[in-house]
């Protein structure tokens, strides 16, 4: 069979995934490497580490095929959104990736929002203005040094580092990852003047901006050489992973919305034209010229459940346990948790374990039990957690009906989707059906689809809603909907009531141990 390798680089591993036109994927390869926290705030990936790995992933899938007898016609490359690196002129890294999860530039993000620019650049680049976000990572950076900022030949992210390692020449980016910076007007199709002039960095710092689909030269010859594909392997640019969500899992036409639940999360609409919410509560990224992507992600997801399993269930002096004895822990606490009524029996949670983003976007959050009482065991805690998550989807999907995007159905992706309590909680907050994706590879699945369209081989994206395989509907639960909904109000309200005392115990030093 021919094949298009889906390259993924995302913020803890690299995942490639091949398919062919039926949409199935055949086979995957995964190469981990560690988020690093160095100090507080921050949350790094070592560049050289993510080049590697996406080369070592391409390797070990390219060779698995060869061994089928497939023909590896073509790569897509995705990348995780918001990073931001120093690199030369040749496209070599200069320092760290700083991930959308550092967290320095909260205090200057704020700043932005106090002197009145915010609104105008959310509603310009589509992106909010947030610590994730590169034009808040450079603007606080030109505030620390100002002249590093201007002095590095090169800023990029994920994919312009990607692509210099596999290919090499000039700096390019893709329209999507582009639009996730801050630092693109969506509508002109360029770099927006204001934006460059508050990060402090010219266009010739940047990359050029191309189309999804556009085909890059070739392969490096040492590349080639390490993967044994042909140096003009075509290579297409791609998109940004939450964008290849959406196609991965057949939620591209109007209507179908794709939830993302793993360690985050997000909920994501694909509408024909840039469209961004007054309320500035959504995103909207591109995906082509004729599909664009608006949604909200949440910082929180099944990271939840794996701190309540570490904080609730694992002994001190105890090591943590990795692998599939977590998941198995995990498992077990939900297990638990679902003997729970919806509800959690009075108990809230603002899960915002991690901080948060959509609906809120501000920096500072931190996460609060409310309403605890002394009857309150482990599997309400687990509920409540996994139910506030649910809800800040749910307030993402609100935003939805205020931006006249109806959401009919749901498509949803993530390691958590395995569990039958999160896809039940989920489809009641949501008041949605949910159908899980037969693959759990939304997003590289989503990189393989692009490929064959941008290769012709797909001659219509939105044909990717009737070739991907989804499970049969779960639908929500009458009485929880109403527990949901009757509750999500107290969400809005304990959220803007805490949001000065959070932020007051975000700025809070770390003490000593």
């Amino acid at each position: 069979m021919d094949v298009v390798v889906g390259l993924d680089s995302g913020t803890t591993a690299t995942k490639a995934v091949t398919a062919g036109v039926d949409a199935r994927v055949r086979d995957l390869a995964s190469v981990g490497y560690p988020l690093l926290v160095p100090g507080p705030g921050r949350a790094e990936l070592h560049s050289g580490r993510l080049t590697q790995a996406a080369i070592e992933a391409l390797t070990a899938i390219a060779g698995r095929a060869r061994q089928r007898g497939d023909r590896v016609v073509g790569i897509t490359l995705s990348a995780a959104m918001h990073g931001l690196v120093p690199m030369d002129d040749d496209g070599a890294p200069l320092g760290p990736v700083v991930t959308w999860a550092d967290a320095r530039a909260a205090g200057w993000a704020r700043a932005l929002h106090a002197d009145g620019r915010a609104p105008a650049l959310h509603a310009r680049t589509g992106t909010p203005v947030h610590a994730m976000s590169p034009l808040v990572k450079l603007s606080w950076e030109r505030a620390q040094d100002g002249g590093r900022v201007g002095a590095t030949p090169r800023w990029g992210g994920v994919k312009e580092l990607v692509v210099a390692a596999l290919c090499g020449g000039p700096q390019v980016v893709d329209r999507s990852c582009a639009s996730t910076t801050g630092m693109y007007d969506i509508r002109a199709g360029r770099w927006d003047d204001e934006a460059l002039d508050i990060a402090g960095v010219r266009v010739d710092q940047l990359g050029e901006v191309l189309p999804t689909t556009a085909v890059l030269p070739a392969l490096r010859a040492d590349v080639a050489a390490a993967t044994g594909l042909p140096a003009d392997t075509p290579v297409v640019v791609g998109a940004s992973d939450g964008v290849l969500a959406n196609l991965g899992v057949g939620a591209v036409r109007p209507e179908v919305a794709a939830v993302s639940l793993g360690t985050s999360g997000a909920m994501r609409v694909v509408v024909p034209t840039p469209r961004v919410d007054p309320g500035r509560r959504l995103f909207c990224y591109a995906l082509t010229d004729e599909h664009w992507v608006v949604g909200g992600a949440v910082n929180n997801g099944g990271s939840v459940v794996r701190w309540a399993s570490l904080a609730l269930a694992v002994e001190p002096g105890e090591p943590e346990p990795q692998g599939e004895a977590a998941d198995e822990l995990d498992a077990r606490l939900l297990e638990e948790a679902a003997s729970v009524p919806p509800g959690s029996a009075g108990l809230l949670c603002l899960p915002y374990l991690l901080g948060e983003r959509a609906p809120w976007w501000r920096s500072g959050l931190r996460g609060a039990y409310l309403g605890l009482r002394r009857e309150h065991r482990r599997p309400h805690l687990v509920r409540a957690a996994v139910e506030g998550v649910c809800q800040q989807l749910a307030l993402v999907r609100d935003a939805f009906s205020a931006t006249d995007v109806p959401v009919r159905e749901v498509r949803a992706t993530g390691g958590a989707v395995a569990s039958s309590l999160w896809v039940r909680t989920l489809a009641a907050a949501l008041d949605l059906p949910v159908r899980v994706a037969d693959s759990p590879e939304g997003t590289g699945l989503g990189a393989c689809l692009l490929g064959l369209h941008a290769l012709g081989a797909l001659p219509d994206l939105d044909a990717a809603t009737a070739l991907v395989t989804v499970h049969d509907p779960v639908e929500p639960d009458p009485a929880e909907v109403t527990v949901y909904r009757e509750l999500r109000p107290l969400v809005e309200r304990s959220t803007d009531a805490l949001t000065d005392v959070l932020t007051a115990l975000d700025d809070t030093p770390p003490g000593p141990g």
